[in-house]
This record gives C-alpha cells, sequence and structure tokens, in this order.
C-alpha cells in the first residue's frame, strides 16, 4: 500500500451512508485498519472529525485520519490532516513518507533528521529506502531490528522483498520460508513466492504457487486481488493484458512498465512509446525500459535522436556505481555500445554475462551480430544457428548477418539457398546485392554471377552487367587453374547469353574455344 499511486476512492465520495444503518455494530478504528478496511476507517474518522471542533477532543484523531487518507493513496488529504495534528513521531513519520510521494528532497531531509532510533522510526526509513530503490540499506535495518525482536517476523517478509528486487531469488526464498512456516496462508508471502518461482523457473510455475493462494480466497486475498490478477497476467507472458493493466495503471506502480513490455513484445513501439515518454525514471528498470524503448522506435523510424536518449539511458545505467557490477548494467553498457558500434567493447560486457544467457535467443542475437561485426564470423555462425525463434529467425537482419557468415566462412551455396527461401521483396533484393558482392570479395565468383544475373534481371543497371561479367570471368580463371570443375562453363555461358550487351559475344567466343580444344562439352 506504501507504493500506490492512485487514489482507492474519489476525493468526493461519500463513505459513510453505509455504516449509519440501524442496529449495526459500529467498529472501532484498529478493527478497521487490521482489516485493511480504510474506506470503512474513513467513514469513521470523518464522524470524528466534527468532534475536533468540539473543546476538549482528543487532538490525535488528526493524525489518525491523516494516516487513514495515506492508505486510501489520497496524500493531499493525509497532509491537510497531517499538518493539523500535534507534533508526534507518528506525524513525523507520516510527513516524511508524504514529502516522499510529493518528490519534495528538502522536506524529506528535514523530517529525516527527526527521526529517532526508536522501532518504528527505524521501519519507516527501511520502507523509504526501499521505495527509493536503496535495498541494502533496508535490508540492513530489518537485520539489525530482527536481532533484538525474532517475534518481529513479518520483517522477513520485507527482507526477503529486498533480495528479491536485488535478484537474490534463491536467497529471498530461503528468508520467505522462515515466515511462511509461521504463516502458511499470507497473501503477500505467497505471491513473493510465486514471483520467486517465476524468476527462479517459469510462468507456469508461478501460476502453481498463485492457484492455491486463489483456491483459499481469504480475507487478506481480496486485499490484494488488484495484485494477483496483474501478476498472472505476467506469468502468462502478457495473455489478458489489455483486459486488465490498463484499469490498473498508477494503482500498482509495475502496471505501467509491464504494459509498455507488452506492446513491445506486439512490436507496437509506438504505443509503447506513449505510455512511457512522460515517466519520469527514478529506478533502474524505469532507465532501461525508456532506452529500450528509444531504441526500438529509433531504428524503426530512422530517428537519430531516439538512438541517441537511448544510448545515454544505457550509458547512466550501466556506468552507475550500484549496477555497473550487476547483469542488467553490463547488459545496458553493451547495448550503449552497440548502438555505438563498437562491437569490440559490445563483447567484452556481452562475454561477461555469457553464461547467463545460453539459451535466450534475444542474447545471442546480438552476441553473435556483434561477433560478426568483429570479424569472428565462424563463432558467429555458430551462435546464429542456436537460435530457436521463428520471429528472429525470419528477421532480415538475421537473415543478412548469417548470410554473410556462410560467405565469409566460404559456404556460398547455404547463403544462396537462404535468399532461395525468401519471397520476392526488397530484403531479398538487398540479400542478393550482399551476396553478389560478398561472394566478389571472397572470390566465390559462380553464386556472386548467379546473383548478379538475377539482379540484373530485376533491374537493368549496368553496375549488375559490369559485376556479373567479372564474375563470371573469375569463373573461367579459376576452371583454367583447376580450383571449379569443368562442366561450371556450361552455366557460365548460359548465364552470359541472358544479356542484350555486346559485350557478350567476345566473351563466349574465348570460353568456346578453350572449351573446344580442351574437349569440355558446352
Amino acid at each position: 500500500m506504501l507504493s500506490r499511486l492512485k487514489p482507492a476512492v474519489g476525493a468526493g465520495q461519500q463513505l459513510g451512508d453505509k455504516r449509519k444503518k440501524k442496529g449495526k455494530r459500529i467498529p472501532q478504528l484498529e478493527e478497521l485498519l487490521t482489516q485493511r478496511d480504510f474506506t470503512g476507517a474513513i467513514a469513521l474518522l470523518e464522524e470524528h472529525e466534527a468532534l475536533t471542533k468540539r473543546p476538549g477532543c482528543n487532538p490525535d484523531v488528526w493524525v489518525n485520519l491523516a494516516c487513514t487518507y495515506f492508505f486510501l493513496g489520497m496524500y493531499t488529504q493525509a497532509e491537510q490532516a497531517a499538518l493539523k495534528a500535534p507534533k508526534s513521531r507518528l506525524q513525523n513519520r507520516l510527513l516524511f513518507h508524504l514529502a516522499h510521494k510529493f518528490g519534495d528532497e528538502k522536506k524529506l531531509m528535514s523530517f529525516h533528521q527527526n527521526l529517532q532510533d526508536i522501532t518504528e522510526d527505524q521501519l519507516s526509513l527501511a520502507s523509504i529506502h526501499y521505495m527509493r530503490s536503496h535495498y541494502q540499506e533496508a535490508i540492513d535495518i530489518y537485520k539489525r531490528i530482527l536481532l533484538d525482536n525474532r517475534e518481529y517476523l513479518a520483517l522477513n517478509v520485507y527482507v526477503a522483498l529486498c533480495y528479491y528486487k536485488l535478484d537474490y531469488y534463491d536467497v529471498s526464498q530461503e528468508v520467505l520460508a522462515v515466515y511462511l512456516q509461521q504463516v502458511p496462508d499470507s497473501t503477500i508471502a505467497l505471491n513473493l513466492k510465486a514471483c520467486n518461482h517465476f524468476r527462479l523457473y517459469n510462468g507456469k510455475a508461478a501460476e502453481a504457487e498463485l492457484k492455491s493462494l486463489m483456491d483459499s480466497a481469504s480475507t487478506s486475498f481480496e486485499f490484494a486481488t488488484e495484485l494477483i490478477k496483474h501478476n498472472l497476467v505476467v506469468f502468462r507472458g502478457g495473455e489478458g493484458a489489455l483486459q486488465v493493466l490498463p484499469s490498473l495503471i498508477d494503482v500498482i506502480p509495475e502496471v505501467r512498465l509491464n504494459l509498455v513490455i507488452y506492446y513491445l513484445r506486439q512490436d507496437d513501439a509506438q504505443e509503447a512509446y506513449n505510455l512511457i515518454k512522460d515517466l519520469e525514471p527514478t529506478t533502474p528498470q524505469e532507465y532501461i525500459l525508456k532506452g529500450v524503448v528509444n531504441a526500438v522506435l529509433g531504428q524503426e523510424m530512422g530517428s537519430r535522436d531516439h538512438l541517441k536518449i537511448a544510448q545515454q539511458f544505457f550509458q547512466l545505467v550501466g556506468g552507475s556505481a550500484s549496477e555497473c557490477d550487476t547483469i542488467p548494467g553490463r547488459q545496458c553498457m553493451a547495448s550503449c555500445f552497440f548502438l555505438l558500434r563498437q562491437f569490440d567493447d559490445v563483447l567484452i560486457y556481452l562475454n561477461s554475462v555469457k553464461s547467463y544467457f545460453y539459451n535466450d535467443d534475444t542474447f545471442n542475437f546480438n552476441y553473435a551480430q556483434a561477433k560478426a561485426a568483429t570479424g569472428n564470423t565462424s563463432e558467429a555462425e555458430e551462435v546464429f544457428l542456436l537460435i530457436q525463434s521463428e520471429k528472429i529467425k525470419n528477421d532480415f537482419v538475421y537473415i543478412s548477418w548469417l548470410a554473410r557468415c556462410y560467405i565469409m566462412n566460404k559456404k556460398p551455396r547455404q547463403a544462396w539457398e537462404l535468399y532461395q527461401k525468401m519471397e520476392t521483396s526488397g530484403e531479398s533484393f538487398s540479400l542478393l546485392q550482399l551476396i553478389a558482392n560478398d561472394c566478389y570479395k571472397m572470390g566465390q565468383f559462380y553464386y556472386s554471377a548467379k546473383a548478379f544475373d538475377v539482379l540484373e534481371r530485376l533491374d537493368p543497371n549496368p553496375e549488375y552487367w559490369e559485376g556479373k561479367r567479372g564474375a563470371c570471368v573469375g569463373i573461367f580463371q579459376m576452371i583454367l587453374a583447376c580450383r571449379e570443375p569443368k562442366d561450371t562453363l556450361r552455366e557460365v555461358l548460359h548465364l552470359l547469353r541472358s544479356t542484350g550487351n555486346p559485350q557478350v559475344e567476345y566473351i563466349v567466343r574465348i570460353m568456346k574455344k578453350w572449351a573446344k580444344e580442351n574437349r569440355v562439352p558446352i
């Protein structure tokens, strides 16, 4: 609830009517807060608010009202009520959290200085550390409190949450188990356990953990219904995203980011950009996602501005002291150098995390491109062929790089077969140009001639005739040097005769004369 961004009820909504039915026992405030019935608590406290105008009324009602507003996400009302309360440690803690919500660093530091070395204040400080992504600092506080207060079992859940955020999912599970042994039906703990399973194993394993939680349908489950719905979408790879996530934007902080990821996976970079463009990133994940969105959009639109922004976001995360030695941090530096086309540097960072991504198609796609770009086409070919994703294998970037690797590795026939599998399009034309020119450079004149021949048929550009002529002469020279079968000459003559250029007859005459003298059937 501390991370809620949007009010759970409208500011002007009438809250007290349902509580006024005759014969109903009015619950106590502590009872409502324990049940997390904050709407009911507001209704009760609004009645108490009227009492504040009477002489002798307990002024603590203001801080209680402020706390309840806070838990409903109604932060402006919470601050107004808190400022009417007498100074107290609770009021200071509440204003400390409100300063964080409003992004007021000056007030935040002021209220921070008022915190004392007592459990409540230290727990409040730890929660702010958590929300500001200072997870190790939060862990240190929680562990210190646990040393003196073993009975505070719920702190194990907070520690487990911090380890989850630090990507130590196995450690998170171990710490969480301590709490679940005592409270096996805890919604928050079981949900975190499911999230750990998602990271450690897969979505099915995570969903199985949530199933027992949903079947129990306890009171605490109702409190976390929105969170469970959100996580199920994530565990199912985005299934039902458009039905569930839009209504939860700014209720659960991660929703906006996961909806952006969904749009990226649907190849809708513009919609992803629209959703994230106004977000001011504060966490590494937000910086990374803004970088990815700008990189994808920049590549689609050919926009240097978007690519520059992406490169800067990646560099910011990868170069930060807290992230430089993490896996995402190193991936960010690799992405930064990839966009700068400094592929030797890309490989330094990708090599450092390669062992974590052996079967990851996206990682292998980028790794293979970097290998190929630095001239290591043999290893690049091996990595390209590890990729299983049909979407990647149908991407022209994949096809063209693999074709180039085949050619550089003296396997021009495989490159030609890649072209033959393609439908006629602008991309197939580009691949023909690549095969024609790269094969020519590598002295693989047979497939160079075939590619130039098709190019000439598609576009009567004199450069294609010149390329084909040179390749055909190259094949003839290789036949003379016994480096190409003599019967290839028949196909060379066929390729030459398909051109109406006056030079053809002269070249053909020389080749036919040699064939006759050497008894080569043509």
